[in-house]
């Protein structure tokens, strides 16, 4: 089964504490046997890699709760079920959700509170059947803004010139950590034009140049694909320079026997089509600059012990 949201772990965390005090990764455990999760659905983690989906979704369900008054804190990492949260349990509902929070004092001011600083980001305030925590409304906004951004530079990048494009192959390698401090002037590891052999840079893959990368830049439109032809010219221009090692970049995609071909000669070449280009030009800051930071901050449980 799928892992469930934030909203659908309510009410099973406040029964849960029904009992007595309990721990949250106690809680965590218990309600991932409850729901069935497979392993690798229980360790599948954030992209901070820092707490795992399903224990972040039951963090939060704690912390609404909290808000609405169901639910206390008594000591680091541990909870526990308050007089409101017993009345709850009496006559429980078929499912406890934001709306369903709503009736509670406590987690309307939270709630007015939030849309007085104008958090847009907070998943109650635009939609209450939403089933993302706000962290993750965040991580899916930062997406779809990288989506964009990613799709804009595309544009820009297959509306320039073939030169600009085999600069911009060398300056992503150079900050993503090739050239082994040896090329201080991008210029020097452009080698394209005419007699350049089918190759259009070069670059070395480590601090003491011992190997080399040899590079091939196409900048196709987007419909025009890169072939099974194409690459095995470029392995060509790579047998002529002695070189085992070729790294072939295109603004548009590559075909599926473009693809297999490269998996079947005897030499190693990588294939980087124009998403995974922008991607790791947005990942290593090349052609963009960061516009805003925003720092998420959680509790430090050391300081409050």
């Amino acid at each position: 089964m799928d892992i469930p949201d934030f909203q659908t772990l309510m009410l099973p965390v406040l029964r849960s504490a029904a009992k007595d005090e309990v721990k949250i990764s106690d809680v965590v455990e218990q309600l991932a046997t409850e729901f069935k999760l497979s392993l690798e659905e229980r360790a599948q983690f954030l992209p901070s890699g820092r707490q795992t989906t399903f224990a972040n979704r039951v963090h939060w369900a704690k912390s609404y709760l909290g808000k609405a008054g169901l639910v206390e804190l008594t000591r680091r990492a541990h909870f526990r079920i308050t007089d409101r949260g017993r009345e709850v349990l009496a006559a429980p509902p078929e499912r406890i959700d934001i709306k369903f929070l709503n009736q509670f004092p406590g987690f309307q001011k939270f709630r007015d509170a939030e849309e007085e600083e104008g958090d847009a980001a907070s998943p109650h305030v635009s939609d209450n059947a939403t089933t993302l925590t706000p962290d993750e409304v965040m991580r899916s906004a930062h997406r779809q803004l990288e989506v964009a951004l990613a799709d804009e530079m595309l544009q820009r990048i297959r509306s320039g010139t073939p030169a600009f494009f085999e600069s911009l192959i060398v300056r992503l390698l150079v900050r993503m950590g090739y050239g082994g401090g040896s090329v201080t002037d991008v210029a020097k590891a452009l080698v394209g034009g005419p007699g350049d052999g089918g190759v259009d840079g070069v670059i070395d893959q480590d601090p003491l140049g011992l190997d080399r990368i040899y590079v091939q830049a196409k900048r196709y439109a987007a419909g025009n694909t890169v072939g099974a032809g194409d690459i095995r010219d470029f392995f060509g221009s790579l047998d002529r320079f002695k070189a085992t090692k070729g790294l072939f970049v295109t603004a548009s995609t590559f075909t599926s026997s473009a693809r297999q071909t490269a998996e079947q000669l005897s030499k190693r070449i990588v294939l980087m089509d124009g998403d995974q280009l922008t991607r790791l030009m947005i990942f290593h800051g090349v052609g963009c600059v960061i516009e805003e930071t925003l720092h998420v901050k959680k509790v430090d449980e050391e300081f409050f012990e």
